[in-house]
């Protein structure tokens, strides 16, 4: 049986320093893939090598990401506004010419790392000639099987050097269902490691992410509905924006939890939101490798959630530092966090069991992974 090809390959630290695109819809964009985005292009920068974080379009009006004042590298967006539907075909030769220029600009054996396939269908009309190209998905393989973004991935990663997936797992689905034979996988590193765990007494549990579709926070009030009148001292914290919010505030209300929840707007600090918790829960209904989960688990914070993808059950350990119910299965999870909200030993030892487990994706660990990548390509 054909496998995932192996992306751990051993190299010296750094064996030489290169031009590295990270190039993704937008460069600002709300969402885990602008955070994995800057976070690699910081710890690639702190490696010797030289990063251009490239995006297609700007983010949408009111979903900006803070990224801070002072970038250690370039950042280029093609579009100066959101392409047209109608007629983009005829406007993307001129932006790709944009992309060719940059690639030529570089150094010889630069590597383009392109995070989205919808990014992608700018770079594979630029001209990427002596440069490694590496094509990602950042959600499970599920997740792209239903929607237009299987079709396409097929068309325009198959001839890239490598794809990559978040997990063996998907990666073995691109294999076998998805037909494409030049798969690796690769996790996503972990976001940070905060100096001081949370202490596990706040009676809080802990929702972030955006208010829509994909985080299942439906099911979430629907499972919270069953876990408050066991709890009337526990609140449940969400954090996030997005365009469900009102609905899901309608939700709350003829849920009657209008007094165990509140709704925390976006944060720009979920370390600090997650210490103030005891419990996170994640309810989404598909996933890649969730960045809010590792935080938590970072933070010490013991996890609820659906197990909607690979990278959910390759991150917790079921069990041992998290607990998983199967997707849609509200009566379960809601099982899940009364375990953990009545008993403070099992927080404790799933929380430190979490804190020490997520370590195994330290980024050191994954930007070798990464650097093993690249010399074994260029080989």
């Amino acid at each position: 049986m054909t496998t995932a090809l192996e992306t751990t390959v051993e190299s010296p630290l750094a064996d030489r320093a290169r031009d590295v695109f990270l190039v993704s819809n937008s460069v600002d964009e709300l969402g885990g893939v602008t955070t994995w985005s800057h976070q690699m292009a910081r710890l690639f920068t702190a490696r010797g090598h030289r990063v251009h974080v490239v995006g297609i379009r700007p983010a949408p009006e009111g979903q900006q990401q803070r990224l801070g004042d002072e970038l250690p590298y370039p950042t280029t967006t093609l579009y100066d506004a959101d392409p047209p539907r109608e007629g983009r075909e005829a406007t993307m030769p001129a932006q790709s010419a944009k992309l060719t220029a940059l690639f030529r600009a570089a150094r010889p054996g630069a590597v383009v790392i392109v995070t989205q396939v919808w990014a992608m269908e700018w770079v594979v009309r630029a001209d990427t000639a002596g440069h490694t190209v590496i094509g990602m998905s950042h959600e499970s393989y599920a997740a792209t099987r239903g929607s237009s973004r299987l079709g396409r991935c097929k068309r325009y990663y198959a001839d890239v050097d490598r794809m990559l997936p978040l997990t063996r797992e998907d990666a073995d689905l691109w294999i076998s269902h998805g037909g494409m034979n030049n798969v690796g996988h690769m996790p996503n590193p972990l976001p940070v490691l905060p100096d001081a765990p949370s202490p596990r007494t706040g009676r809080v549990v802990t929702s972030i992410g955006r208010l829509e579709d994909q985080k299942g926070i439906d099911m979430l009030l629907e499972t919270w509905a069953e876990v408050a009148p066991l709890h009337p001292d526990w609140q449940l914290h969400i954090y996030g924006d997005g365009e469900d919010e009102d609905t899901l505030r309608r939700q709350c209300w003829a849920l009657g939890l209008d007094g165990s929840v509140r709704w925390q707007g976006r944060t720009h600090d979920p370390a600090a939101a997650l210490r103030a918790g005891s419990v996170f829960v994640q309810s989404s209904r598909y996933e890649g490798f969730p960045l809010a989960l590792m935080e938590a688990m970072a933070t010490g914070v013991p996890c609820a959630a659906f197990d909607c993808a690979p990278g959910v059950r390759e991150i917790v350990q079921d069990g041992v530092d998290g607990l998983l119910a199967p997707l849609g299965n509200i009566t379960r999870l809601a099982r899940h966090l009364d375990a953990l909200m009545s008993d403070k030993a099992l927080r404790d030892r799933m929380g430190d069991a979490a804190r020490g487990n997520i370590q195994r994706y330290s980024t050191d660990e994954i930007v070798r992974r990464w650097e093993g990548l690249f010399a074994f390509l260029e080989r």
